[in-house]
């Protein structure tokens, strides 16, 4: 086993700006930054038989950058204050309805497939970012780290496929498609929409920030009735 971690931090950050380099190139959804970095970096490790802890020991300050770069994501939505201000009803009815479906979706099928009500909790919160995802399941009786798993698959996901699909649906006005990233794949797809286009990048964010607080607040109160109509 490898004892040495310092060179953690800078592989990330090359793995990371070579597959966005790369994406950039072939301008390929499939191309996502963060999953060609894990395809490269997690095969790197089992090789190597590097444990986790011991690699996101000598990158922490990546995961410590997450919150002031969430914080960012209120520029885009000042830049465009005025048309919020304007629909503001129809997108927290938009957020709310969305944030319900997600949730009430992935649960039920996690417990008709024959997941235990464990599991179920864990996959509730799929659909907003890591950090209230993980606090979210933990309170309902998920396991946080389960929780991690299925934001982080639903986001690529979701920036993999979901301009795609937004596409063939024939959706083209920006704030709807903003909406509609943010609140299905959240960070992840809020960046990919910032990629594309900043206004659809400013509702992402928008959405992504509304719906942590809807999937906060009735997550405790919504876990037990679709336990009731699924468990």
């Amino acid at each position: 086993m490898i004892d040495n971690i310092w060179w953690s931090l800078p592989l990330t950050v090359v793995v990371f700006l070579a597959a966005r380099k790369l994406g950039a190139k072939f301008k390929s959804p499939l191309l996502n930054p963060l999953l060609l970095s894990m395809l490269v970096i997690i095969p790197l490790l089992l090789t190597l038989d590097i444990p986790y802890q011991r690699y996101f020991a000598g990158s922490e300050v990546l995961n410590d950058l997450l919150q002031p770069a969430v914080v960012a994501l209120a520029f885009p939505l000042y830049e465009q204050l005025h048309q919020i201000r304007a629909r503001w009803k129809s997108i927290i009815t938009i957020c709310f309805a969305g944030s319900i479906v997600a949730m009430v979706t992935g649960t039920g099928i996690a417990l008709m497939m024959g997941a235990s009500p464990e599991i179920a909790a864990s996959v509730l919160p799929k659909s907003v970012t890591t950090p209230i995802a993980m606090a979210v399941g933990g309170s309902i009786g998920g396991i946080p780290a389960i929780s991690a798993v299925c934001v982080i698959f639903v986001g690529i996901l979701g920036a993999v496929f979901g301009h795609s699909l937004l596409n063939l649906m024939r959706i083209k006005t920006k704030a709807a498609r903003g909406l509609a990233m943010g609140t299905a794949s959240h960070a992840l797809g809020t960046a990919r929409c910032a990629e594309l286009d900043f206004q659809e990048g400013a509702f992402s964010s928008l959405a992504l920030v509304i719906c942590g607080i809807i999937t906060s607040l009735t997550a405790p109160f919504l876990f037990p009735l679709i336990m009731a109509l699924f468990g």
